[in-house]
């Protein structure tokens, strides 16, 4: 069965297990039907996600020109402590940036390779946790706005990671850690201004991923050196493919380019 588009991030659906889906122009694959099949992925073409044409691709699916010039890649995505649209000010597109970062946002702590601290929309969670192949997961902060949950980050930072070790995450490396005591240790650190808004009464979210066997050792697909390639796909961790040969593949970190899927028995 042959399937064909560009490249985004998988989308998913809470579940036991979660469910992942490649949704291209005209096809719809639900991803977890795959497992234990042989997949094959044929790289076609570069398809910027924001012009659309064929350019070789910069930085998270947009071609150089569009990397520089869209609010979908302004500074403040990747560091949410330099948004300005609560103060009117704009980076590149006010009316964008306002519909963005003047919305509630979660400060959260999960653990995919060891305890880290993030930052997402609310309306994000849980699909922030899953593609970051957290097993488990809790908020810290609730905030009206990026920048309070940019600074509150910033703060936290200073005490506990922020960074996932995707390879640990990747080979299943990991150890249950109790979330709640960790939010109870990091609350000085909380910023003034976020300190109204700290969360006590949820729990930690446990997250299952649809794995039938994790890598011993992950070997990287990169598309530009390896145009096909063909393998039995095993599993499903934050927006990684894993197949029986260790070879894992960052669906993300492909956005846009153009492939054909082809799905044997």
């Amino acid at each position: 069965m042959l399937y064909e588009g560009v490249l985004r991030k998988m989308q998913t659906e809470m579940g036991d297990p979660i469910q992942y889906y490649l949704v291209f122009a005209n096809d719809f694959l639900n991803v977890n039907q795959a497992l234990d099949k042989n997949l094959q992925i044929d790289f076609i073409k570069y398809q910027c996600l924001n012009c659309g044409n064929e350019r070789p691709i910069f930085r998270q699916g947009f071609c150089r020109t569009c990397f520089y010039e869209t609010p979908l890649a302004g500074d403040w995505i990747m560091k949410p402590e330099l948004s300005t649209a609560h103060l009117d000010k704009e980076d590149r597109d006010l009316a964008y940036e306002k519909k963005v970062q003047l919305q509630p946002h979660i400060v959260y702590l999960a653990n995919s390779s060891n305890v880290k601290v993030g930052v997402t929309r609310k309306t994000q969670v849980p699909t922030r946790w899953i593609d970051q192949g957290a097993h488990e997961a809790i908020e810290i902060v609730e905030v009206p706005n990026r920048y309070l949950a940019g600074i509150t980050e910033v703060a936290l930072k200073d005490h506990v990671n922020d960074k996932t070790n995707w390879r640990k995450m990747l080979t299943n490396d990991i150890k249950d850690v109790d979330l709640a005591a960790w939010r109870e240790k990091l609350k000085g650190y909380i910023p003034q201004e976020a300190q109204e808004y700290y969360i006590t009464t949820n729990t930690e979210t446990e997250l299952h991923f649809p794995v039938l066997r994790y890598p011993e050792k992950v070997k990287s697909l990169n598309l530009d050196k390896t145009p096909s390639y063909q393998g039995v796909l095993k599993g499903i961790k934050g927006q990684y493919l894993l197949f029986d040969d260790d070879t894992v593949f960052n669906v993300r970190g492909s956005e846009g380019y153009y492939v054909g899927l082809t799905i044997g028995n």
